[in-house]
């Protein structure tokens, strides 16, 4: 592994040997001395000779990959900083792994064969990963890609294999589908199926089976499956363990996971939080007998509707780059780790493709040392992907990357910097940096940002432009004002802004394609699904009201009389104005919710258990923008808006637009705590804006707070309360 990756990047074809060269020279000396912590090593410099001490198998690996992220390597040469004096470390987590799911639903992964995936495995143990978590045949997905170069059985066996060679501990995600488990003919199947898995892969360290997302079945009846498919497991691979999550689990469910935890099933190993739990990690921790040991799942693939969703995304990056986009979050990323791994054994990360590679790297390494630097971490990984000499300005880019995430869109004048940036790195370094993928990621994300911030700029001032000419419709008639302003939000298309960026986004997204098989687009590189990481698709929706307006206007054409015309068009100007003492909220536009109570800083709450958050659900691509968006809680948490200074002598209403999914559950709106605006309701449909009035006792003093709740106790993917826009109307 050491030789040949330093012959990668530096043609430096280092001999092996089983003795130390009588000649003297330089020389790197590896060795096992079967003392210290687990996995920890010794690195030292003695005169010309550097020693790699393992503690143990794994110690030697990681003290290589120690040695790897540190050298300068350039063609012909191969040295250490002056600085580096040698090392003796062992990691405090004890697990680091992440999912590897050979699976149609990935953004890459199922194009990949086994060599390229022992290289990135080999390329996650650089960075201190000690496990890697598989993906069985049978799962939620299609039952094939086009992508695929060998069957899903044949790829899981060989992974298990190279895991296996690496000393990498292998587990397997392992969802329990069936319909209907309190059936023992049910419960047969699953056993063989599972059973003919187990008996071919030639390592498995644990099994995790998640309660939801996907599957749904009752704790008392997924229990005693596990507990046989526990036995099953142990034929096979005798110290082999079963894991499991309450994953999607109801009130009820949870309440009897841990009554049957409390019994101390003894073919149980331990329990593992990730997405979809309604209890945060702490109140998990105390409710689970503490024999039991916690494992995180963290989702590190998903940036929206996801268990650490963006926060305070701007809604023109939501409807771009979406929910499975390239997505370097190092700080972020350090906050969630920090806030939850205290409660547990160790980590293995949700990952459904290499758009989350940055991130990866970011939680192995804080697995091994918790107050790493995580702008080191970053130069560690930009020496040893693209060169020492770009180390610094690459680990600076994907920070910049981050940032260009941070605040509203229109106002970040730093995404164009962080592209200078970029196209900076890209006139400096070689060719062979150029052809690797994790620079054409970043390079894709920064043209894409900056893209859509140009375009984002353009279609506000179009449509203000369009809202001008529809002012003028009782002078030049409704029709003739229309077509005014429908020629101006097209230039949108037929007058693009900064089209030499866009075509740089379709030369990289073809670039990845070539490099890693990332599959960035639907009809060009056969992705499964624009929303999962085919945002080249995204890349020309409108950011502005464009499609509403337009199929507003064929709406409005039909209409009988001139005077009806114009009304529509003098209601459409005045959709957002709440009158004199009134007020307006867009909730889910992070830069338009002034009166949303917002909760605790990311770095308490990166989970949203507590904490609204601003999530796109674009049900129809001619709504109003403010109804693709919406401020939405989590579980039984409520939403809640307060307003200050209100008239107190004043009768006042509500207008709501309840957007979101379509869900059958039961909505209700209290005032003070104590008042009922509307009571127990399901969401309109067609969706559409709805008043009460609010009861004159609850702005009597001047303040108000609205509390919008859902029905309490749901299981499911756990998003609650979705508001869209709000008006208090005097």
């Amino acid at each position: 592994m050491l030789a040949e990756e330093v012959e990668k990047r530096s043609w430096l074809r280092w001999p092996v040997a089983a003795q130390t060269p009588a000649s003297g020279g330089a020389s790197i000396v590896i060795s096992r001395n079967g003392r210290g912590a687990d996995e920890g090593y010794t690195i030292d410099v003695q005169g010309t000779t550097v020693r790699i001490d393992g503690n143990d198998g794994r110690g030697i690996l990681f003290g290589i990959g120690h040695l790897l992220r540190t050298l300068h390597l350039e063609r012909g040469r191969a040295s250490l900083p002056d600085s580096f004096t040698g090392v003796v470390t062992s990691p405090q987590v004890a697990l680091r792994g992440h999912q590897l799911g050979y699976r149609p639903k990935t953004n890459s992964y199922d194009a990949w064969d086994l060599r390229q995936w022992e290289q990135y495995i080999r390329e996650l143990a650089v960075f201190g990963t000690n496990a890697i978590e598989l993906i069985p045949p049978r799962s939620d997905d299609d039952d094939d890609s086009p992508h695929f170069p060998a069957s899903k059985i044949d790829t899981m066996i060989g992974m298990s294999r190279i895991a296996d060679e690496y000393g990498l501990d292998l587990w397997i995600w392992y969802p329990a589908l069936d319909a209907d488990y309190s059936k023992p003919e049910t419960v047969e199947f699953a056993l063989k199926e599972w059973a003919e898995v187990f008996a071919k892969l030639p390592r498995i360290d644990a099994v995790f089976v998640p309660g939801g997302d996907p599957g749904h079945t009752p704790p008392q009846y997924l229990m005693p499956l596990l507990e046989k498919q526990a036995a099953s497991l142990r034929r096979h691979h005798s110290k082999a363990q079963m894991w499991v999550a309450p994953q999607g689990f109801s009130t009820e469910w949870l309440t009897e996971f841990y009554s049957i935890l409390r019994q101390g099933p003894t073919w149980l190993n331990g329990v593992v939080f990730g997405p979809q739990i309604r209890v945060s990690l702490a109140e998990l921790r105390a409710a689970v007998p503490a024999k039991y040991p916690i494992r995180l799942y963290p989702d590190i693939t998903h940036s929206l509707r996801s268990q650490y969703s963006v926060r305070d995304w701007d809604p023109a990056y939501q409807a771009t780059l979406n929910r499975e986009p390239i997505n370097p979050r190092p700080l972020d990323q350090a906050a969630i780790f920090r806030q939850s791994i205290g409660a547990s054994i160790g980590f293995i990360t949700y990952s459904e493709g290499c758009n989350d590679d940055v991130n990866k790297v970011v939680w192995s390494a804080l697995g091994w040392n918790q107050k790493a630097d995580v702008t080191g971490v970053l130069r560690d990984y930009g020496r040893f992907f693209a060169g020492h000499q770009w180390a610094d300005g690459f680990a600076q880019g994907l920070l910049a990357l981050e940032r260009n995430w941070r605040g509203p869109l229109i106002a970040n004048a730093g995404v164009e910097q962080t592209l200078a940036q970029f196209r900076q790195l890209d006139r400096d370094t070689p060719p062979h940096v150029h052809a690797s993928w994790r620079f054409q990621q970043a390079q894709y994300r920064a043209h894409y940002d900056a893209y859509t911030r140009s375009r984002l700029r353009y279609e506000e001032v179009l449509e203000e432009q369009a809202m001008n000419e529809l002012a003028l419709a009782g002078t030049i008639g409704a029709s003739a004002a229309m077509d005014r302003a429908e020629a101006v939000l097209q230039r949108a298309v037929t007058a693009r802004v900064n089209a030499g960026w866009r075509t740089r986004v379709f030369e990289l997204a073809e670039a990845l394609f070539q490099s890693i098989r990332m599959q960035l687009s639907v009809p060009f590189y056969r992705a499964i699904a624009v929303g999962r990481g085919a945002n080249l698709d995204l890349l020309d929706t409108p950011l502005n009201n464009r499609n509403f307006l337009i199929a507003e206007f064929a709406r409005i054409r039909a209409l009988g009389d001139e005077a009806s015309r114009v009304a529509a068009l003098a209601a459409i100007a005045a959709w957002s104005n709440p009158g004199p003492g009134g007020f307006y909220d867009d909730l889910g536009n992070p830069a338009a919710q002034p009166h949303l109570v917002s909760g605790l800083d990311y770095a308490t709450d990166p989970y949203h258990l507590q904490s609204p958050l601003a999530a796109l659900h674009p049900r129809d691509p001619a709504w109003r923008l403010s109804w693709q968006t919406v401020a939405e809680s989590r579980n039984d948490q409520p939403l809640r808006m307060r307003y200050r200074d209100l008239d107190p002598a004043a009768q006042y209403r509500v207008r709501v637009v309840y957007g979101g999914e379509d869900v059958p559950h039961d909505f209700r709106l209290t005032a003070g705590g104590q008042h009922e605006v509307h009571g127990w309701m399901k969401k309109p449909k067609p969706v559409r804006p709805v008043e009460f009035d609010i009861p004159r006792a609850a702005t009597a003093d001047g303040d108000l707070e609205l509390e919008f709740s859902r029905q309490p106790g749901i299981g499911g993917a756990g998003r609650a309360v979705q508001v869209a826009e709000v008006w208090l109307l005097r």
